[in-house]
């Protein structure tokens, strides 16, 4: 087996086993609440599918990107819905619930989202380099690697809580390892790549991701807790996904390093503002919110 059949491998493995231990830790009744807000989830749907994509249209124009890295960067654009928004809006005590209904919302529709956007936005920066988007592979990957686990989690979650919360504990731990595992696959295979990013891909990604934070703040509407999950839930897009579906439909390493390195700066760039809310004074939270601390 080839370093890149490896990592492809333990992609597909590691998403699979993230989103089933995701579906095992949550409740349906969570995205039932978050679905049932109107105004958030069409503020949360716009800012996830219509904003960060075209923002990083513009930021690539803009930076001159070689096409293979813009791909890898529209990727991550287009596929919202990654399991670590609500862990960093617990650490930032957001509003939890929010970011777990929403994960599972962005997550599901991101099946037919996510390939019809990077069909629209990949000729935008493509420079007229002949590169397509491999719609059935990309749905493939999004269903089996993304959905069926978090659907079964969910399930078991459902109907055999008692089951999901033995599971859960020793998935998550897995979960981890896995993690770790593929994270140190690919930065020895793309370490080079990524220290020969410029100073204005860097920029760009950072531009990037304080734009996805700023609408997702903007979409949450008046509460803190509230804004603070959709910030951070529009923020994290899914690396996973992404590196799966590059891996899987560009040829060449520039895509996948483009992911990983703009995984690293929204990861990272998330965590300490998840810091940051934590230490710093609660503004507006909701009157029900506020009722249950006291």
């Amino acid at each position: 087996m080839s370093l890149d059949q490896l990592i492809n491998l333990l992609l597909a493995v590691t998403l699979t086993e993230m989103m089933l231990a995701t579906g095992l830790g949550v409740r349906v009744m969570d995205a039932i609440g978050v679905a049932r807000d109107g105004r958030l989830l069409l503020g949360a749907g716009l800012a996830n599918y219509v904003a960060v994509p075209f923002a990083a249209v513009i930021l690539l124009l803009l930076a001159n990107a070689d096409p293979m890295a813009a791909a890898g960067i529209l990727i991550l654009a287009v596929c919202p819905g990654a399991p670590y928004g609500p862990p960093l809006t617990a650490l930032a005590r957001g509003k939890t619930a929010i970011s777990v209904g929403l994960m599972i919302i962005l997550a599901g529709s991101s099946v037919l989202m996510a390939p019809l956007l990077l069909f629209l936005v990949l000729p935008l920066t493509s420079r007229g380099m002949d590169l397509h988007v491999d719609a059935p592979g990309m749905l493939r990957a999004i269903l089996a690697t993304q959905l069926l686990p978090l659907c079964v989690g969910l399930a078991v979650n459902h109907w055999r809580p008692d089951l999901a919360a033995r599971l859960l504990t020793p998935a998550v731990a897995a979960g981890k390892v896995l993690n770790a595992a593929t994270f140190a696959v690919i930065l020895i295979t793309h370490g080079p790549q990524l220290l020969d990013l410029r100073p204005g891909g860097i920029l760009a990604m950072l531009t990037l991701l304080g734009v996805s934070l700023g609408v997702g703040w903007g979409a949450g509407g008046r509460w803190s807790g509230d804004r603070k999950a959709v910030a951070l839930t529009t923020s994290i897009r899914n690396v996973g996904l992404g590196l799966v579906i590059a891996a899987g439909g560009f040829a060449g390493p520039s895509a996948m390093t483009a992911v990983l390195a703009y995984g690293l700066v929204q990861l990272l760039g998330s965590f300490l503002l998840a810091l940051w809310w934590r230490r710093g004074p609660s503004l507006a939270v909701r009157p029900d919110d506020q009722a249950r601390a006291q």
